[in-house]
């Protein structure tokens, strides 16, 4: 069975968007270099994940780290907001063959049937279905209120944060409302991009 990774870009105080979502410069260094990122989810490759129209550009030393992360993943775990601020990627993940959506409310009617996105009730539900369409491949939980409950519930193997050098100063937490303590082991993955610090903890089970 795969990892379950909890990953995001995130301001240096630990915020993933503003209040109204907006991501600021968070997500700049993904087009402030000169090595492609190769999208590799189960999509045709007909939609823009980088809502650019040249799709991501990264510094050599970034595109090292994430490629092989994004190829590592096999499904994506999210909540029914960032759902619904994206509109599910037009029912086309940027990596990984499943998206596994948090959401006590059902896909939406005629929304891209044939998409493959599995909309479950619960965290530890979410969690068990995304393991179970990932096999031995890496769960990806996007961070934020969903990623938080997944922690809260001891179900996250790794955190990952991809730090940018902004303060927000208020918005949306990297953790949601979780308010509990976890320990976490010393970074495995330390690693200074363009813009950008790449660093991986593992969760210290207690």
């Amino acid at each position: 069975m795969g990892s379950v990774i909890m990953h995001n870009v995130v301001s240096v105080d630990g915020f993933i968007a503003d209040r109204n979502d907006g991501v600021g410069p968070l997500h700049d260094w993904y087009f402030s270099g000169d090595t492609q990122l190769t999208e590799t989810g189960a999509g045709d490759g007909g939609y823009d994940h980088s809502g650019g129209g040249g799709g991501f550009k990264l510094s050599r030393v970034s595109a090292a780290y994430v490629q092989p992360v994004w190829d590592s993943i096999g499904v994506i775990v999210m909540g029914r907001h960032q759902f619904d601020l994206v509109n599910g990627w037009e029912g086309r993940p940027p990596a990984g063959d499943h998206v596994v959506v948090v959401s006590h409310r059902p896909k939406p009617e005629g929304w891209h049937p044939g998409a493959p996105y599995h909309f479950v009730d619960g965290v530890k539900a979410a969690i068990e279905k995304a393991q179970e369409l990932a096999g031995d491949r890496v769960v990806a939980v996007s961070a934020g209120e969903a990623g938080g409950q997944i922690l809260a519930a001891g179900l996250v193997d790794e955190v990952a944060m991809d730090v940018v050098p902004v303060v927000f100063g208020s918005g949306k937490r990297f953790f949601g409302s979780f308010d509990g303590q976890q320990l976490l082991e010393d970074p495995h993955v330390v690693i200074q991009g363009n813009r950008v610090l790449h660093l991986r903890f593992r969760v210290r089970r207690q």
